[in-house]
């Protein structure tokens, strides 16, 4: 079953000569539960192609569809609404808040949205992820990986649709690496969640369902035309 669907997606910024094509008509389905990594030089279009399918910014031209609803005709306050309870993100940065200790952090975004966290489940994931021994301390008393855990269950808490990852594992060495992306995977199955992940990493590609190499803006590999 389709979750997530791009049309002739495209993202041009600038005119004429100067004019710079990040996205160039990319036609994209992504099946529910799918694991798929998306991969590319610096500058091939695949952070862009993140940011559009998480409504993080406005294509040129063309459709974003998540679950049958087309995101990319959605006003600003209905995006918003719509991005925190169907969509998760995973930054490299983390982006975790340095004054509130690893559970607020994780329960955030759910409390943002006025509703309280399911504490049974929050338990589950901090289980899965290894941090029950860290719920009280702060983001700059944990090591890159256990942070990027953290990331990793903020995202998870509010139970989206669609996982999205932005070169997750770009500040750990190969070791963490290795493991939070197997603990993201193993997370993505246990609670159902479709996962998309940005990376320039081959062998962290290698553990997705399914690869797309994606270059100057256009899928060269691993598209629906490929399946």
């Amino acid at each position: 079953m389709k979750i997530l669907q791009t049309h002739n997606l495209k993202k041009y910024y600038g005119t004429g000569e100067n004019q710079v094509k990040a996205l160039d008509g990319v036609s994209l389905t992504v099946e529910r539960g799918e694991f798929l990594a998306v991969v590319g030089t610096s500058g091939s279009g695949k952070s862009t192609l993140l940011h559009m399918l998480g409504g993080l910014d406005r294509p040129t031209s063309g459709k974003v569809i998540v679950d049958d609803k087309d995101i990319s005709s959605l006003k600003k306050d209905a995006l918003c609404i719509f991005r925190r309870r169907k969509i998760g993100f995973v930054f490299q940065s983390y982006n975790l808040v340095p004054v509130l200790n690893v559970y607020e952090n994780i329960v955030l975004p759910v409390e943002l949205d006025g509703n309280q966290a399911d504490r049974l489940y929050v338990d589950r994931i901090v289980q899965i992820l290894g941090l029950e021994e860290k719920l009280h301390s702060l983001p700059s008393q944990l090591s890159g990986g256990q942070q990027q855990r953290v990331a990793i269950a903020r995202a998870l808490a509010s139970r989206p649709s669609i996982l999205l990852a932005d070169e997750p594992t770009g500040n750990l060495d190969s070791r963490t690496s290795q493991d939070v992306l197997g603990l993201l995977k193993a997370t993505g199955e246990r609670f159902g969640q479709t996962i998309v992940m940005i990376t320039h990493n081959e062998e962290i590609a290698q553990m997705a369902d399914r690869i797309l190499r994606i270059e100057d803006g256009k899928i060269v590999e691993g598209g629906d035309g490929d399946v």
